[in-house]
């Protein structure tokens, strides 16, 4: 069997023979906390996520980052990596090296590999009529990372979604591929409207969601209604929203909400009817606060569909 690209995955994925596949990703970004550590944890667990939302085991990871060396301490920069290494060591992978500059901002992250079983590999368009959707991880964490840097909140009144950042998603994963779902996706950049429409476009369906049912981490509403909204959350609206139905019926905060764009998010999850109560059931069980909020109605060219109650 020649080797082949596997598409609609959140990370590349190359079949290297009948049993296995190659997984990569890369992520980084600047500072979204305070703390040093806790930013290493929050960039090493959303770049090992893509990883997570195929049902990969990551192996190993390679450190990227940007530090200006001539204003902050060294001592900065190794709270970063120690933090990065804690995630990945928990993830099962080891650090197996990684490329530095000098930036003039801090900038932190990973490149991760993997390896998948292509037959219990999940990608985004696996979605049919009659499956439940599933939320892993609450939303809100562009709200609260803005509020963060305007110094409206500090990091101790957001400690529920830093930790919620750094969790990795790797229970919610084992979780997933013990019960057997439809496809997966994870929520990062995007917000939770550009990756549900691009899982519906990729499975060729509409997914309805109810608003109602959207987790919210707490302070995120009072952010948005004093419009500490990110820029990216604009860009999510003007590209996704044309994608998206029943707006109209949706008030201005759980539009933005939807938009909002996150960091190391949760899992949206497409699962049967009759296996949804059982993940639901073993996702709590094991820590993972997962609910579900919404349904793959019809087959279509892929639109995304909300509703209110």
């Amino acid at each position: 069997m020649l080797s082949q690209e596997i598409p609609f995955a959140d990370a590349a994925i190359y079949r290297l023979d009948e049993h296995q596949a190659l997984v990569q990703s890369v992520d980084f970004f600047t500072p979204v906390v305070d703390d040093p550590y806790r930013f290493g944890q929050i960039a090493a667990a959303n770049a090992l996520s893509d990883l997570f939302a195929v049902g990969a085991r990551p192996l190993t990871a390679l450190n990227l980052v940007g530090f200006p060396l001539c204003k902050l301490s060294p001592d900065i920069l190794v709270e970063i990596l120690k933090g990065g290494a804690e995630r990945v060591h928990a993830a099962g992978a080891v650090i197996a090296g990684g490329h530095s500059i000098e930036d003039d901002e801090p900038k932190y992250g990973l490149s991760v590999t993997g390896i998948v079983d292509p037959a219990r590999m999940l990608t985004t368009c696996g979605c049919r009529p009659g499956d439940r959707l599933v939320l892993t991880k609450p939303l809100g964490t562009g709200f609260l990372a803005t509020a963060l840097k305007g110094e409206v909140l500090s990091e101790a009144d957001i400690s529920g979604a830093v930790d919620g950042m750094c969790t990795l998603n790797k229970q919610a994963a084992e979780v997933m591929l013990d019960v057997g779902v439809s496809a997966c996706t994870d929520i990062t950049g995007f917000g939770l409207v550009g990756h549900a429409v691009e899982m519906a476009q990729a499975s060729q369906v509409v997914l309805r969601i109810d608003v109602t049912k959207l987790p919210v981490y707490p302070h995120a509403e009072d952010m948005a209604a004093i419009g500490l909204i990110p820029e990216g959350a604009y860009r999510n609206r003007d590209f996704y929203f044309p994608k998206v139905d029943g707006r109209k019926n949706c008030d201005q905060w759980h539009l933005d909400l939807l938009a909002d764009p996150q960091t190391s998010g949760g899992l949206l999850i497409a699962v049967a009817a009759n296996k949804t109560e059982r993940l639901l059931r073993q996702m709590r069980a094991t820590g993972v606060p997962a609910c579900q909020i919404g349904e793959v109605v019809a087959e279509s060219h892929g639109r995304l569909q909300l509703e209110i109650g």
